[in-house]
């Protein structure tokens, strides 16, 4: 039975029985480098019609924060912890280094499979691949169907040349199969997503197992690029816009087309009454591509709230309270403490040691508009001694564009430290890595009060030299849990293939 309480613009607030989730089904959508302000909901001209339905009869979340780039945050969401503990806080992986998430981590598929879900990954990898140890299928997925690297050409499927579209499993001997899925080369890569997943959704036998489903779209990620038919369909309103900007959306509304048909599945085979859906970017648009993190400062890469405050939303006939912007503060660590309290995980009783989690569960923040607990955010943190064989500090970020078109970070190692941390309201940036709209670097020290400038335009270090000390406190604390990492390392792949692939045996 619904009791309606208050109405207000488009949005209905609405109070539900209390309900109890057992074991639920879990959809986990991530998009990739999407701008806050770019869905319907959050006022754009982008057509996002199913998103923008799942958030306003659901939950939006609005301080719900992430990592600055893909692969920090894709690391954090699998392990529940901070880049700091995972090694991430070093940036992204690039395509022939040798490194990614420690064998050693416990993930959310390695975590929900021992309690009995059935475990599948759709879309984008990206936090290792240099053995065959750190793939999808070896992390705890029954199945993938994907990329590993972190962009490729939405017909081609190919970066920097390479062949980057398969399929893994493990076969009922134990064995990893890794199927190069060259049949689709020239098929959109957003509906090749999409079509899995409402695959996999299809084939689930709800009475066995419930489901985890992680979609993971590269989608508005560069290359700009949408099918012609779908550039028309979704852009013809957007007059005076720029061929980019109306190529970005178009991207947009191809996938919540596709959001909107895995949603339509889950209704068609009866799963969606026991079903959790979760969406958030992996972190802000790029500045000076042509997304918008309006009205926040900053985007990806950025440690300002455009590069870190996500586009997120839950929707499920499980929340108790519905129809609500949902103000409390998040990270995208807390997913992995949230399941694991769904799904009845007791880690004393299994034989892969638990690391420490820096998450919270915030289920009941979320069903019922309350306080999850938390009340600081680590943003990220760097530190140049905690490199082996360094005696430097590390370096500003500097950019570089790969022959596919996509823009790395490169750091040289040579500058100085840095760290990030919102506490309650207030958020404190110390050091000069932090990139800013137009590409420059700010001052050593920065004190933002969010809740009276979120759009970080107004210092207020010198008024609030308490809460400067204070947080800065907390950073010694936060090192002792610092991984060591090593520099960079890059391998070349063999020339003579066509395909990317694993070329280690066996981790560092």
């Amino acid at each position: 039975m619904l009791l309606t309480l208050v109405y207000f613009a488009a949005f209905t607030y609405v109070v539900h029985a209390s309900k109890v989730p057992t074991k639920p089904n879990i959809i986990f959508i991530v998009s990739d480098d999407h701008g806050y302000q770019d869905a319907g909901f959050r006022g754009s001209d982008i057509l996002t019609p199913n998103m923008d339905r799942l958030a306003k009869e659901g939950v939006i979340l609005d301080r719900h924060y992430v990592m600055p780039q893909c692969s920090p945050t894709r690391a954090s969401l699998m392990s529940g912890r901070y880049p700091i503990r995972t090694g991430f806080w070093k940036g992204n992986i690039k395509p022939t280094e040798e490194w990614g998430l420690n064998l050693n981590e416990t993930t959310i598929p390695e975590m929900l499979k021992r309690n009995g879900y059935a475990t599948h990954a759709v879309g984008k990898w990206h936090v290792g691949f240099y053995t065959y140890d750190h793939t999808p299928a070896k992390r705890g997925f029954h199945t993938f169907l994907g990329c590993y690297l972190g962009s490729q050409g939405y017909f081609s499927h190919k970066n920097s040349k390479n062949y980057d579209m398969r399929e893994e499993y493990i076969d009922k001997r134990g064995r990893l199969v890794d199927n190069i899925r060259y049949d689709l080369e020239d098929k959109y890569n957003t509906d090749i997503f999409t079509k899995r997943a409402i695959d996999i959704i299809s084939k689930h036998n709800k009475d066995e197992k419930s489901l985890f489903l992680y979609l993971a779209y590269t989608s508005p990620h560069a290359p700009l690029q949408v099918p012609a038919d779908k550039y028309e369909k979704y852009t013809s309103h957007m007059v005076g816009e720029t061929t980019g900007r109306r190529k970005f959306a178009a991207m947009v509304s191809v996938m919540d087309e596709g959001i909107g048909e895995v949603v339509d599945a889950l209704d068609q085979y009866g799963l969606r009454d026991n079903t959790i859906i979760v969406f958030t970017s992996d972190n802000g648009a790029l500045v000076g591509g042509k997304g918008s993190n309006y009205p926040f400062r900053g985007g990806k890469i950025s440690l300002f709230e455009g590069g870190v405050r996500s586009l997120s939303f839950v929707n499920s006939p499980l929340l108790e309270v519905t129809g609500y912007t949902n103000k409390h503060l998040h990270h995208v660590v807390d997913w992995f403490t949230t399941f694991q309290y769904l799904a009845g995980d007791q880690t004393h009783q299994v034989k892969k040691p638990q690391l420490p989690l820096d998450g919270y569960n915030i289920w009941s923040s979320i069903s019922r508009n309350i306080s999850s607990g938390r009340q600081e955010v680590l943003l990220n943190m760097e530190e140049a001694d905690k490199i082996y064989g360094s005696t430097d500090n590390l370096a500003v970020i500097e950019l570089e564009t790969s022959p596919s078109g996509t823009t790395y970070e490169v750091r040289d190692w040579t500058k100085k430290n840095n760290f990030a941390l919102i506490w309650s309201q207030w958020k404190l940036l110390v050091g000069n890595m932090h990139a800013d709209q137009k590409g420059g670097f700010y001052e050593n020290l920065q004190l933002y009060d969010l809740d009276t400038d979120p759009q970080e335009q107004n210092n207020v270090k010198d008024q609030h030299p308490y809460i400067v000390k204070t947080i800065l406190e907390r950073r010694p604390e936060y090192k002792k849990n610092m991984t060591m990492i090593y520099r960079r390392i890059s391998t070349p792949q063999d020339k003579a293939n066509t395909y990317w692939m694993p070329w280690r045996e066996t981790e560092h």
